[in-house]
């Protein structure tokens, strides 16, 4: 399924944040949502999501999202925000087990404690099920988080900065479950993420979001230049290549853009 984007635009109060944004996720695909602090990143994907009520248009399967209802919603979409957001009071288990909560009726069941057994051991976080959620570190409980987004089962996935908390290695990691998860199950995924080099990396397409407007869409190779990095971060960088990716190398600040 499609989710389509067309001439979205947000405001808080008086202050424009988005701008007339258009771009589509197509299923299989990961696109990923860059830009410096402040360019709308994450209020792109709380308007995707419906926690914000944009103007335009947000489309998913050829449906209207603002139509939907919040299970319909819950059903097809996994947030993942930035700000954790998990009980701590839970266990890990119980924590994890709440994404299945737009598919259950009447009761858990064996096949959505089977899901949530092989989120655990697919985030490697086994070891932790039974610890109370405030017994773990921040970049555990991230985990926990994208744990529970793919119980979930959804058609997309909506992330704000999934890596923002793990280490380096656990970044890496983290990536590579969310490539393989949108590669097998062929859903669609839109991340806001300020690490270029792993967009790069993982993602299909990227978007690059500036002062609230796209700066450049298209795949990380043809987006992610010199001049785009200049011109939107402010930064004067070295565009190479590693094993066929685009490798940013920062340089140093230049003048405000």
């Amino acid at each position: 399924m499609k989710l389509e984007v067309a001439d979205l635009s947000f405001s808080y109060q008086d202050h424009r944040v988005l701008e007339e944004i258009t771009l589509d996720v197509e299923g299989g695909k990961l696109v990923g949502v860059l830009g410096p602090n402040g360019c709308g990143k994450t209020t792109l994907i709380k308007c995707i999501n419906h926690v914000h009520a944009p103007k335009g248009s947000v489309r998913f399967g050829g449906h209207d999202v603002a139509r939907m209802g919040n299970t319909e919603r819950a059903r097809l979409f996994a947030y993942v925000p930035q700000a954790l957001s998990i009980g701590m009071a839970m266990t890990v288990f119980e924590s994890v087990l709440m994404g299945r909560r737009p598919h259950v009726r009447w009761g858990v069941g064996d096949s959505d404690i089977g899901m949530v057994s092989a989120a655990l051991e697919r985030l490697k976080i086994s070891h932790l099920a039974f610890r109370k959620v405030t017994q773990i570190s921040g970049g555990e409980r991230q985990k926990v988080v994208i744990a529970r987004a793919l119980v979930q089962d959804p058609m997309l996935l909506l992330l704000d900065e999934p890596t923002s908390a793990l280490d380096l290695r656990h970044q890496l990691e983290v990536m590579q479950i969310i490539r393989s998860v949108v590669d097998q199950k062929g859903i669609g995924g839109l991340m806001a993420i300020h690490d270029l080099n792993l967009a790069a990396r993982y993602c299909d397409r990227v978007v690059v979001l500036h002062q609230g407007r796209i700066a450049g869409q298209g795949k990380p190779s043809a987006i992610l230049t010199e001049e785009l990095i200049r011109n939107v971060y402010g930064v004067s960088a070295r565009v190479g290549r590693e094993d066929g990716y685009p490798l940013i190398v920062p340089l140093e600040p230049v003048a405000s853009v």
